[in-house]
C-alpha cells in the first residue's frame, strides 16, 4: 500500500497559487472603489464575497489538498478574504455618508415656509355628485324637491298604486318603524316626494327628487341597504313619452357627455304606465363597432341599464288630487350611487359609504 503523497506542492493547483490569489483580491479591491453607490456596492460584495465568487471557490479547493498542505493555503486564501470583507465594511461607510450628504441636499425642506397644519378636505362625491344633478334640472327650469326619510306608508305605497299585498311591502325589502300602528316606513324610494308636491301644489309641476333611500338589501360590491336616488316628475297639459325621452337624453349627455342616448324597454311598474327600462349606450363602445364586441364595460350589449320611467298613472294621478283628464306626465328615477359609479369608472359601491378619506379627496371640491 502507498502512503501519503508528502512531496504535493499546492502551489500548483491553480486557484490557490499566491499570484492567483493576489489576483483575486486585487480585482475586487478595484471593483469596490469603483463602487458608486450602495446599490453597485451591494452587486460587487455578490461578486466578490458570495458563494461563487473566485475567493469562495478557491477555498473550497483547500479541501483537496493534503493536511500538511492545507494551513498555507488556508492562510493565503483567509488573509485575502479578510482584506477584501475590511475593505468592503470600509467602502460601506464612506458611501453611506455620501448617500446621506445628497439626501440632505435633494430632499431639503424650508422648515420655515408658511404651511397650513390643517389638511384640506373635500365634499363627499355623493354631496356634489346630487348637487350636480340638480343644477342640470334647475337650468332646465325644474325645482328641486325634498322630503322626511321617515315617511308615512300611504306615501311611500297607496298613493303610488302600490295595494295592500304588493310585495315591496313585505319585510324583505321595506324598514318598518316601532310600533306598526303608526304605520312608518324608512322610505324606500323618493315617489313619495313626488306624491307629497302632488298633494301639496296644481300643476304644472317640474320637479326632481335627489334624496337617501332604504331597503333591506345585503351590503356589497353592488348593493346597500341604504344608497341615493334621483327622481323626476312632470304634470302639465300634453305631457307624452317623446317629452321624457328628451328630457333624460338631456340628462344623460350632461352627465357622461356629448353622443350619449338613452333606450327604452317596456316593463311594468306599478306608479306609471306605460312603463319602461332606461338604457344607456355605452359611454366606452358607444355601441360602435368592432369596439363593442370587446367592451368590458356593457359586455358586448352596446347599452348599459340605467334605471326606470313612465308615464304617471292616471290612479297616482287622482289619489294626489289631480285631474287626469286635464293632465298628464311623465316619471322617471335612477341611482345617483350608480350614475357616479358609471361616471367615474368606480368598482365598488362600498367605497361611498366606508368613509376613507382617500376615496373623497380623489374628487376634490367638485367632480
Amino acid at each position: 500500500m502507498s502512503g501519503p503523497n508528502t512531496d504535493y506542492d499546492p502551489v500548483e493547483v491553480t486557484p490557490l497559487k499566491a499570484e492567483e490569489v493576489e489576483a483575486m483580491r486585487e480585482a475586487a479591491f478595484a471593483a469596490i472603489a469603483a463602487a458608486s453607490d450602495l446599490e453597485e456596492l451591494k452587486q460587487v460584495r455578490t461578486e466578490h464575497t458570495g458563494d461563487r465568487s473566485p475567493l469562495a471557490l478557491a477555498n473550497r479547493e483547500i479541501r483537496a489538498l493534503p493536511p500538511q498542505a492545507r494551513k498555507e493555503a488556508g492562510q493565503r486564501v483567509g488573509q485575502a478574504r479578510g482584506a477584501v470583507s475590511k475593505a468592503l465594511a470600509a467602502r460601506q461607510v464612506v458611501l453611506e455618508a455620501e448617500h446621506e450628504e445628497r439626501m440632505l441636499v435633494e430632499e431639503a425642506v424650508d422648515v420655515t415656509l408658511p404651511t397650513a397644519r390643517t389638511p384640506r378636505g373635500a365634499r363627499h362625491p355623493l354631496t356634489t355628485g346630487a348637487e350636480l344633478i340638480a343644477d342640470i334640472f334647475v337650468a332646465m327650469g325644474w325645482e328641486v324637491a325634498e322630503g322626511p326619510l321617515v315617511e308615512a306608508e300611504w306615501l311611500n305605497f297607496d298613493a303610488l298604486n302600490l295595494g295592500p299585498d304588493h310585495p315591496a311591502r313585505t319585510m324583505q325589502d321595506t324598514f318598518w318603524t316601532e310600533p306598526p300602528e303608526n304605520h312608518l316606513v324608512l322610505r324606500t324610494h323618493t315617489s313619495p316626494v313626488q306624491a307629497r308636491t302632488m298633494l301639496t301644489r296644481r300643476p304644472p309641476i317640474y320637479v326632481v327628487c335627489p334624496g337617501r333611500v332604504f331597503r333591506t338589501d345585503e351590503y356589497d360590491a353592488t348593493h346597500s341597504p341604504m344608497f341615493h336616488q334621483v327622481e323626476g316628475l312632470v304634470v302639465d297639459e300634453g305631457i307624452t313619452m317623446a317629452h321624457l325621452k328628451g328630457s333624460l337624453d338631456h340628462f344623460a349627455t350632461a352627465m357622461f357627455g356629448e353622443g350619449i342616448t338613452t333606450r327604452f324597454r317596456p316593463s311594468y311598474f306599478p306608479f306609471t304606465e306605460p312603463s319602461a327600462e332606461v338604457d344607456l349606450v355605452c359611454f366606452v363602445c358607444r355601441g360602435r363597432e368592432p369596439d363593442v364586441a370587446t367592451c368590458r364595460t356593457c359586455r358586448g350589449e352596446g347599452w348599459i341599464e340605467w334605471g326606470g320611467c313612465g308615464v304617471v298613472n292616471p290612479r297616482v294621478l287622482v289619489a294626489c288630487g289631480v285631474d287626469p283628464e286635464r293632465y298628464t306626465g311623465f316619471a322617471f328615477g335612477m341611482g345617483i350611487d350608480r350614475t357616479l359609479m358609471f361616471r367615474h369608472g368606480i368598482g365598488d359601491l362600498r367605497g361611498f359609504f366606508e368613509g376613507d378619506v382617500r376615496f373623497t379627496t380623489a374628487f376634490g371640491t367638485e367632480i
